[in-house]
């Protein structure tokens, strides 16, 4: 079926848009609250470092493993219909988190949000690409970036404000939200690739969270032996995922996209960027709390910035890419970014929000305001517009693969240990230690950016 090509203009393409972006917004969301949560879980849950962790990672998991799936079955099944399905699931799952009476259940619940998030992510994207005249895909994709920025603005001071009453109200929150996402979705236009097989990837989905999982519980409990084996049985499906992929007649990750030079490199530069960033956030938050004293809601807004700026620019640099292309500003955000990562490195043990804070905050939000929006719908458009799905759902992949294995690095790479999150000092020293290391990533995403992407040629 043909989709219907709307226009930012029209009531029907502002109408989807919101729809997209509410329902990325409550993925956002939650993964804010998340961050922001960790220190009073793991004080009511009795959790120490790995726990916290895999409340992360267990949802990232499930997101970053499935999301392929996901993916491929809005091109098969329809887009809105996997959109509307995760939306639903994912207010379930919510529910479960909610009422978690241990540190493992709430993993659980946590991994089967990642399950419905797996459906809803791709599906946002993909409902873009496919249903917005060309002229206006970039644009509509750097309007979804800044349409984030309310949801993410929002939870860090909402969940921070919730969290300090009770960390489960700050989920009991996804329920009403999603009820809002699948009423707008009613009118949102249907699409799917007609030249699609009806199989699925099988095999693929079945291998690729046991090569994500092993990788992760390695460099979660390392360096104990259930770890070694976890690495070998990692790295072993993570080879036989290749393999499948090669030779399965429908896979979900398409070996064929990679031929695309410009697919490749931007999935490269989201691999480290979106590692840098999550790795970042995550231990932002806890240092402001655990180090600086800061209460939840404190340290939710501290980033609200990133999301004022994202929310005001993100659409006039998704429209400059348009114009001039994607390289420019993806190389400015990169090094701007990075410039916010080098100064929030140097903040002391007991920071002052606007000494010390609030500088980086500001150039983090001006660098993923130049980067996001082009780095997204460059990837959208070096792949076929039938395949908007399956290309939406590799790059959501890599951003989360990204975010998950950053998190399970990191503080392993920087030293904190069991219940070693509870010490301020040496919370502040791995905080310093681990941003330093993702304003590195962030440049070797600019490196990427200039090497792999052609010079643009500007449009009038």
């Amino acid at each position: 079926m043909e989709p219907q090509l709307l226009r930012l203009s029209d009531p029907a393409g502002r109408r989807l848009l919101a729809t997209a972006a509410t329902g990325s917004g409550l993925v956002f969301l939650d993964g804010t609250v998340a961050n922001v949560a960790l220190p009073r879980i793991g004080r009511e849950l009795r959790a120490d470092v790995a726990g916290l962790q895999w409340v992360v990672n267990g949802y990232t998991l499930a997101l970053a493993a499935l999301i392929l799936v996901g993916g491929s079955l809005g091109d098969r099944l329809g887009r809105k219909r996997m959109f509307a399905w995760g939306t639903a699931g994912f207010a379930a799952a919510s529910v479960l988190v909610a009422l978690a009476p241990s540190i493992e259940l709430l993993v659980a619940a946590r991994i089967l949000q990642g399950v419905a998030a797996a459906l809803l992510t791709p599906g946002s994207l993909a409902l873009l690409q496919a249903s917005f005249h060309p002229d206006d895909r970039m644009k509509a994709i750097g309007a979804w970036t800044g349409m984030l920025g309310i949801a993410t603005a929002s939870g860090p001071v909402l969940g921070g404000w919730l969290v300090g009453i009770d960390w489960r109200i700050a989920f009991w929150i996804n329920v009403p939200v999603a009820a809002i996402v699948l009423w707008l979705a009613r009118t949102a236009p249907e699409s799917r690739d007609a030249e699609a097989g009806g199989r699925i990837d099988l095999a693929g989905a079945i291998v690729a969270p046991i090569a994500l999982g092993g990788i992760t519980l390695a460099l979660t409990d390392w360096p104990s032996r259930t770890a070694t084996a976890a690495a070998v049985v990692g790295m072993v499906a993570a080879g036989a995922f290749v393999m499948v992929e090669r030779r399965v007649e429908h896979p979900m990750t398409p070996p064929t996209l990679f031929t695309n030079r410009e697919f490749t490199v931007i999935n490269l530069v989201t691999l480290f960027v979106y590692a840098a960033l999550a790795g970042s956030m995550f231990f932002l938050a806890v240092f402001l709390q655990i180090s600086a004293g800061w209460s939840p809601l404190e340290a939710g807004a501290a980033t609200v910035p990133v999301s004022v700026l994202m929310l005001f620019l993100a659409s006039w640099f998704g429209g400059y890419a348009t114009r001039n292309g994607a390289r420019p500003p993806m190389v400015a955000g990169c090094l701007v970014l990075a410039a916010g990562l080098v100064l929030l490195a140097l903040a002391p043990d007991r920071p002052n929000y606007l000494l010390h804070i609030l500088p980086g905050v500001l150039l983090q939000g001006l660098g993923l305001s130049m980067l996001v929006a082009p780095l997204t719908g460059t990837v959208l458009a070096a792949a076929p517009a039938s395949r908007s799905g399956v290309a939406s759902g590799i790059n959501n992949a890599v951003s989360r693969t990204a975010g998950l294995l950053a998190i399970a690095a990191l503080p392993l790479m920087v030293g904190l240990t069991g219940e070693q999150y509870r010490v301020p000092h040496l919370v502040a020293d791995a905080y310093r230690a681990a941003t330093w290391w993702c304003a590195g990533w962030v440049l070797v995403g600019a490196v990427l950016t200039v090497v792999g992407l052609r010079r643009p040629r500007p449009r009038r």
